[in-house]
């Protein structure tokens, strides 16, 4: 019950909440708005509204509401024992513990529901719960009916199913060790259009059937077997049947579940007991309307009909049960129906197990050869479930169910679980409201149960309506002029009188008693917001807040307003005019004096950038913006002012190297980079010389969230003195290339002369022309004699011979 003390515990904080809420909205208070004149019409226009009863409670001259929140009341001078506030509340009457085994001593001692009966008082509009336990116990009774179609299409089902009684009952024993077993069969209404009615049928309808020429008659519904742990009995009964036939297809199917149900002790079924109808069939069942075909115009009441031969004897006299019915009835007895139906009937059936609460369906073989795995599996779905159901449901009540199953997650709006195992405890909270107030003296009850369930929670209810303050009515008091009736702090007055006290007759204000409620000639009766009652004006109350004065020409709520609040919240609103609190001024007080707020991190008013308006910074200076225009990027001293945050923050430098003075003034967020980027969109470029003569770069940003960012370099940029064995080589290095270049040169130009040279010793060459005689190299070393002979024969080049 742990889970239900934390619910009690959260609605009582959402009831304060919403007390608060509603108190905290002037002028939208619900209890006021619904104008009660008496302490139980208070109590009806919502859970929170309380009734002063105090004879003195108010103020002369006003239309005091006695119906307001509580705290309202307490605060306008309601003491304590004069306040009728009645709230929900529970009460748990039994509450034994759940049992974790079927095999008590006695089955009435075994407890699957928990607790038993509680008792809620409710008043209308407020809501209460309660938690439910329950926990399906091991090795519980189990009482099994088995209900067959012997229709002819069954007849291989019957050969089938001679000796189920063993088998189910070996079966059974590994699941209950208290297990009994019955059996009653169906056909279908003996009379036309439903049955073969010539009297050559009456006997044997498949006369002239080739097929199978010999059926016993047919019957509605015949109770064969009552419940019962021996087995034999049931083979033997089994054995003794044959197969009938009827006319149309359906079956009388539904007759026979609505006896098995209702029909509780012919049947056998034992209260302590789980109880399970198996209903065997290869064709779809008729249902209610369909007796019209054959005269029968009489709905069905829902009671056995069971003669001294175990037969269903209103067959023919009343109509077949319709759906809504059968469910009734076997939720009444806790009668789990399970459908085992040939597999083409599958999606019908399945349909009515929507309709019919703790209703199952499996496919049948053909010649139910797999009876006893589907009883088995149909059982073990049904006993791994729990749904709850409401009976007698009030129709003022409302109520809603949550469900904790295995997981332990709640689950809103469901009341049942699913995938449980035999022994698991699941809970629900239950929620209940009153809608209404029923006539007074009317007593309520529900209940609710677990399908299939023989447990039961009993739930009384009774409703909080009345005040406890009108049981002590004095009539002709003298309170009341002794003409009325006092009655929880106000008057009842008998007709013709009227007043608070009943001080005033009907007809006595004339007109000269109404001229004394008017603040001058022309003006309205007590400003038209007021009552001129026995020569004074008795205010009426606004939803919005307090009318008063003589004349009630004053209010609380029509003082001028700041963004829908009156006189900005820091102010009185008097007669329409807003009286401001210290600190405040204007016509409704939304500007402050103060200037604390506007005060910067470096003690500066708006930082130097602008002045200080109701508690608010104006920045005057183009660029500058924030609460105190402390952020302005494109501002002349911008980059000077973060440079000290860079100094004390980075290299812990400069004026501000005091730890606690740079946390305080410098909360913007710093970013070092080994390269800085300056093509930033927004971004500044700041840079100033360090002491040691170094630049130190940073760039001052403000993002579309509104921090501040500074992106800065590691470390500052600084020049170095020139290295003496780099200048040698470079020197050295020059020169050679100087040398190297020059050889070049020098070598070009005298490859280049020579071969212009040589070209022309060439060309020279070419173009000389020799003779031997005329060489002047050449001497003869003897002498001559010229000898006249002709040589021209030889050639121009040959002019003279040596010897």
């Amino acid at each position: 019950m742990r889970t239900s003390g934390m619910l009690m515990c959260r609605a009582a904080l959402s009831c304060v909440f919403l007390e608060i809420l509603i108190h905290g909205v002037q002028g939208l208070n619900v209890c006021m708005s619904g104008s009660a004149t008496s302490c139980e019409e208070c109590l009806l226009i919502h859970p929170s509204c309380a009734w002063c009863a105090q004879e003195d409670f108010g103020r002369v001259r006003t239309l005091m509401s006695r119906c307001d929140l509580s705290q309202n009341l307490h605060n306008r001078g309601c003491k304590a024992q004069f306040i009728e506030f009645p709230i929900s509340s529970r009460s748990i009457l039994r509450n034994e513990p759940l049992s974790s085994k079927g095999s008590a001593p006695t089955q009435y001692d075994v407890v699957q529901i928990m607790p038993q009966k509680i008792s809620l008082s409710l008043r209308p509009g407020d809501q209460t719960s309660f938690e439910v336990q329950v926990r399906q116990v091991e090795d519980y009774p189990v009482d099994l009916y088995y209900l067959m179609d012997l229709s002819l299409s069954m007849k291989d089902d019957l050969v089938t199913i001679r000796n189920l009684g063993t088998k189910l009952t070996q079966e059974m024993s590994r699941l209950t060790s208290n297990f009994r077993l019955g059996f009653g069969s169906f056909v279908d209404k003996n009379m036309s259009p439903f049955s073969y009615s010539a009297p050559k049928y009456q006997e044997n309808p498949c006369n002239g059937y080739k097929l199978f020429p010999k059926c016993v008659p047919s019957f509605g519904f015949r109770h064969l077997l009552s419940l019962t742990d021996k087995v034999d009995r049931f083979n033997e009964e089994v054995q003794k049947q044959m197969v009938s036939r009827n006319r149309d297809a359906p079956e009388g199917g539904f007759d026979a579940i609505l006896q098995a149900a209702v029909c509780k002790d012919r049947i056998g079924w034992r209260k302590e007991a789980f109880h399970l109808l198996v209903f065997a069939t290869d064709d779809v069942p008729h249902l209610a309307l369909d007796g019209k075909l054959g005269g029968l115009v009489q709905p069905h009441d829902g009671e056995c009909y069971m003669d001294e031969k175990n037969e269903y004897s209103a067959s023919t006299k009343m109509d077949y049960p319709s759906l809504g019915l059968l469910g009734e009835k076997l939720a009444e007895n806790n009668i789990y129906l399970i459908f085992a139906v040939t597999k083409r009937l599958y999606v019908i059936y399945k349909n009515f197990t929507a309709l019919i609460p703790g209703t199952t369906v499996e496919i049948l073989d053909m010649d139910s050869k797999n009876i006893i795995q589907l009883i088995i599996n149909a059982y073990n779905s049904i006993r791994s479930k729990v749904e709850l159901t409401v009976w007698d449901h009030p129709e003022d009540l409302s109520l809603s169910f949550t469900a904790t199953c295995q997981d332990g997650q709640p689950l809103p709006g469901l009341r049942k679980c699913a995938d449980l195992k035999i022994g698991d405890t699941v809970s629900f909270n239950v929620n209940v409201e009153a809608r209404s107030c029923p006539p007074q003296g009317t007593a309520h009850s529900f209940t609710i149960k677990p399908v299939g369930f023989k447990d039961r929670l009993e739930v009384a209810v009774d409703y909080r309506c009345d005040c406890g303050c009108s049981n002590m009515a004095q009539a002709n008091s003298s309170i009341c002029s002794s003409i009325g009736t006092y009655n929880c702090g106000t008057c009842r007055c008998e007709p013709g009188y009227l007043g608070a006290r009943c001080e005033c007759q009907e007809g006595e204000a004339g007109s000269l008693s109404l001229s004394a409620c008017r603040e001058a000639e022309g003006k309205q009766v007590c400003s038209g917001r007021g009552e001129c009652s026995c020569n004074q004006c008795l205010c009426y109350e606004s939803e919005f807040g307090k009318i008063y004065g003589s004349f009630c020409e004053c209010d609380d709520f029509s003082c001028a307003r700041h963004k829908g609040i009156l006189c900005s919240g820091h102010g009185e609103c008097h007669c329409g005019e807003c009286k401001c609190h210290a600190g405040y001024i204007g016509d409704n007080c939304n500007c402050s004096t103060d200037t604390s707020s506007c005060i910067s991190a470096d003690g500066q008013l708006c930082s130097g950038r602008g002045r200080c308006a109701c508690g608010r910074c104006q920045c005057t200076q183009a660029g500058a913006f924030g609460d105190t225009c402390e952020k302005c990027p494109t501002c002349p001293d911008a980059c000077g002012t973060k440079r000290e945050c860079i100094e004390c923050r980075l290299f812990n430098s400069g004026r501000l190297a005091d730890n606690q003075t740079c946390q305080r003034l410098c909360k913007d967020e710093i970013i070092t980079v080994e390269a800085l980027k300056t093509d930033e969109s927004g971004a500044v470029l700041c840079l100033y010389k360090t002491d040691n003569d170094c630049v130190m770069r940073f760039t001052y940003s403000e993002h579309a969230n509104g921090k501040s960012v500074l992106t800065a370099l590691k470390e500052p940029e600084c020049g170095g003195g020139p290295d003496a064995l780099m200048v040698l080589l470079a020197v050295v290095g020059s020169i050679l290339m100087v040398g190297i270049v020059l050889l070049a040169v020098w070598k070009l130009v005298i490859t280049v002369h020579d071969r212009r040279e040589f070209s022309r010793f060439q060309n020279a060459r070419s173009r000389a022309r020799y003779e031997m005689a005329s060489n002047p190299l050449y001497k003869q070393p003897v002498s001559t004699h010229t000898v006249e002979t002709d040589f021209s024969a030889f050639g121009k080049s040959y002019n003279g011979g040596v010897h």
